[in-house]
């Protein structure tokens, strides 16, 4: 999918929401588990009830990961079940020495066909560029996290040489990543949860897309993010997990999802309205 198309998909849909498929066997409705699938079961009817509402879909890895073989299947079906109008992301977070990335880079992007992967930045350029060199595949480049554990490294001040002031480790990472590729193929993650920071990304990054993890659950602004954050292409995918797929344990789980999507699909569309008019 290109950028022009996921913008095409955004004005659409009045909508930039992205839906988390983190699928936790422990969490999903009693009645699925003694089904022969009930992970895909479960994200089967999440995106027959969230389709109309989102733009993106983001499987955690991790979820399948852990449950083995049987894992992988739900991810491989989950994945052909979604219509192919709406953006993937495999939030896998790989970065590795290239040989390495490069087997990463087929596993997602030619094995299961994933749009785009998570990658971890901190080896480097040779790290990242096997993913990049597969065509008509995008890159999401770990920024600023929403993870309270980010100001460990992310938020570390360096001096990169180009300026008399210092800058974040995560500004370098974008100053110096945005050589790597174009906004046509290179977007970032920056957590919701660190509004404060999001006009120096913008300052850096100004066209580039950003995948926006922590609205809801874990306490981002969705009204502060699109304020300081949309762009002339809006620019932004806003990750929503735990508050639409966790919305009701119980039968109605579908409904309840499709309700949380269309709530925070409604006002994106505000939001759109104000901000791409500018």
């Amino acid at each position: 999918m290109t950028k022009e198309q996921l913008f095409d998909q955004i004005k659409k849909k009045q909508s930039y929401l992205c839906v988390g498929l983190d699928t936790d066997l422990h969490k999903i409705p009693a009645h699925l588990r003694d089904l022969e699938d009930p992970i895909f079961e479960f994200n089967r009817q999440i995106i027959d009830a969230t389709a109309d509402f989102c733009v993106a879909y983001k499987p955690n890895i991790a979820f399948y990961e852990a449950l083995g073989p049987k894992g992988w299947i739900s991810l491989e079906k989950t994945l052909n079940y979604i219509p192919k109008d709406i953006f993937t992301i495999a939030d896998a977070k790989r970065g590795d020495i290239g040989n390495t990335s490069e087997l990463y880079a087929r596993a997602f992007f030619e094995n299961l066909n994933f749009d785009s992967i998570t990658v971890a930045p901190y080896m480097g350029e040779d790290s990242v560029k096997p993913f990049l060199l597969k065509a008509d595949k995008w890159v999401i480049l770990l920024a600023l996290t929403s993870n309270p554990g980010s100001a460990d490294f992310q938020l570390l001040q360096t001096d990169d040489g180009t300026d008399d002031f210092s800058r974040c480790l995560f500004e370098n990472v974008l100053n110096t990543s945005k050589a790597w590729a174009t906004d046509e193929q290179l977007m970032y993650v920056v957590g919701a949860t660190r509004p404060d920071f999001i006009e120096r990304v913008r300052e850096i990054v100004p066209n580039h897309f950003l995948l926006v993890p922590g609205v809801g659950a874990q306490g981002g602004s969705l009204a502060d993010i699109s304020r300081l954050g949309m762009n002339q292409q809006c620019g932004l995918l806003v990750n929503s997990s735990r508050n639409i797929i966790y919305a009701s344990n119980n039968t109605d789980f579908a409904e309840k999802a499709r309700a949380a999507a269309l709530l925070i699909q409604q006002e994106m569309a505000g939001y759109l309205t104000k901000y791409l008019a500018k």
